[in-house]
């Protein structure tokens, strides 16, 4: 299938063939044909070599919108050597031609071409994004064809028509690469968006699986409750103590839970401790080995625990994964202040 890139690249070839064959269509007599030719062959061969020249460029990196508007750009920045080139052949093209024909010839059709061809090469050198190259040579055409037809002459012989390419080509690259940024800038907040939505479903789903293990675990003791007008046994009380305690365990420390740690858990609080197991941070990225690995130290440390006060907290900590604290009313009554029987700090795999 045909690119728009292909189908303009054969007119630029086709137009600046038809600026040059101009040239060769001699109506009078020519001083210098060998000068003429060779004229049209820089010509031309700048021209094409503007054209079809694009440097190899490494893979970009999408780091940013201003990235992502330059990859979507359809043509790479003109090399250095071809704006030299181009430069060298607005300037010395009109004045090759010029001082080739006779005087009085010069400005018959076969002796004016360049104003239109030079044109064109600049447009092309525009569309390059080379602007100040371009602009340079529009100035070094103007100031040769003023020199050897006059003002007026090089105005209405197609200088004009020249300077209005260059200018259309430099709007019409500004608003490409200002499309190219704003679509670059939407495809962000479309990404953005994306990862908006599946943070949503995916909480939506947490909330879904949260409920129902709540169900489950609450709606046998939220049963017996209404089943007996709120008159529950301590047995039943016990039991739903029990029950909020794993509801707060499932909402506050998912991530630290397994069936040996929550078989731990309600141990300790069917012996009447008072336990509290909050995930505060750290153990993001973990792989399920590595959490079963502190979740079966954490078992091992309940089981040892005797403590009334259990508290459970995860750690931002990098050597420390969990700390697990144990108070106790220290020796003297309950008015003194409970002291620590138990401090471990459960170390992330690997760390010595």
């Amino acid at each position: 299938m045909t690119s728009v890139k292909n189908v303009l690249v054969a007119l630029g070839v086709a137009f600046t063939a038809y600026m040059a064959a101009r040239g060769l269509w001699w109506t009078e007599t020519v001083l210098f044909p060998l000068a003429v030719v060779g004229a049209l062959g820089f010509y031309l061969a700048t021209t094409w070599l503007c054209i079809f020249w694009e440097p190899v460029r490494s893979a970009p990196t999408l780091s940013d919108a201003h990235a992502t508007a330059t990859v979507q750009r359809s043509q790479p920045r003109l090399p250095v050597l071809a704006q030299v080139l181009a430069l060298a052949c607005a300037a010395i093209v009109p004045t090759a031609i010029s001082l080739s024909v006779e005087p009085s010839s010069r400005t018959a059709p076969f002796a004016t071409w360049y104003l239109g061809g030079i044109g064109a090469l600049m447009t092309i050198v525009m569309v390059r994004r080379r602007p100040w190259t371009a602009w340079t040579g529009i100035v070094l055409l103007a100031i040769a064809s003023m020199m050897w037809m006059g003002v007026a002459g090089a105005l209405a012989l197609g200088l004009v028509g020249s300077i209005v390419w260059v200018t259309c080509a430099q709007l019409l690259t500004f608003s490409l690469d200002r499309a190219a940024r704003d679509t670059g800038r939407l495809a962000q907040l479309q990404r953005a968006a994306s990862a908006w939505q599946a943070s949503q479903a995916m909480r939506q789903r947490e909330r879904r699986v949260q409920v129902q293990e709540a169900l489950a675990v609450a709606g046998p003791v939220l049963t017996r409750t209404v089943a007996t007008g709120g008159a529950l046994t301590e047995a039943d009380r016990l039991e739903a103590r029990l029950a909020e305690g794993r509801l707060r365990d499932e909402m506050r420390g998912p991530r630290l839970l397994d069936d040996d740690v929550r078989a731990e858990l309600e141990r300790a609080r069917r012996r009447g401790a008072n336990v509290t197991v909050l995930d505060e941070g750290g153990l993001e990225g973990l792989d399920e080995a590595t959490l079963s690995i502190i979740r079966g130290q954490l078992a091992e440390a309940l089981r040892s625990a005797s403590s009334d006060r259990l508290y459970i907290r995860t750690s931002p900590d990098e050597r420390v994964a969990v700390t697990v604290v144990g108070r106790s009313p220290s020796v003297g009554g309950p008015s003194e202040e409970d002291g620590v029987d138990l401090w471990r700090e459960i170390p992330h795999p690997g760390v010595a």
